[in-house]
């Protein structure tokens, strides 16, 4: 049985790149308990595994088209929490902005750089949750650590600062 290879992107790198259940934890505190979470970026429904594992209930599902999706179309959600893919990361900021939800991205901190996404950041705002250390994403075929920092890009949380600075702990 062969195995699925990932999508290659131009710069050699995939967005098949999975979030491990610990990546959540700095995000927890922030979150209210029992809330409905909108997975919008589903792939192997890992981290809406682990968020349900938290007591938290989640939607979403393989094939979900977040970018076209309407918030109206049969669901109701407290939170969009997701690790999008990084190739998408402007379009998948602009629509949550645009939606207006509290939401939640995990995101390399060179999602801070940009012409369009510092456009979005000055209109709309943005806060950051972020690691002291890199998480050990799970990349198909690939063995190691990530050689990328990332941090939960956060709108419309209301988190005490812009820029906060936490443990992570496995």
């Amino acid at each position: 049985m062969a195995t699925k290879k990932p999508k290659l992107l131009m710069n050699g790198h995939t967005d098949e790149i999975f979030t491990p259940e610990y990546a959540i934890n700095p995000l927890l505190p922030y979150l209210k308990e029992g809330s409905m979470i909108w997975e919008c970026a589903w792939g192997r429904g890992s981290l809406a595994n682990h968020l349900n594992k938290k007591g938290f209930n989640t939607v979403g599902y393989v094939g979900c088209d977040f970018l076209r999706e309407s918030s109206e179309d049969g669901f109701k959600f407290d939170y969009i929490i997701t690790n999008p893919p990084y190739s998408k990361k402007y379009e998948f900021l602009k629509r949550a902005f645009e939606i207006g939800k509290p939401f939640a991205f995990l995101l390399p901190l060179t999602a801070l750089e940009g012409i369009k996404r510092g456009d979005l950041f000055n209109r709309y705002g943005i806060q950051l949750i972020i690691p002291n250390k890199r998480i050990n994403f799970i990349m198909p075929n690939k063995q190691g650590g990530s050689w990328f920092a990332t941090a939960w890009f956060c709108g419309n949380m209301n988190l005490p600062n812009d820029l906060n600075f936490v443990e992570l702990e496995k």
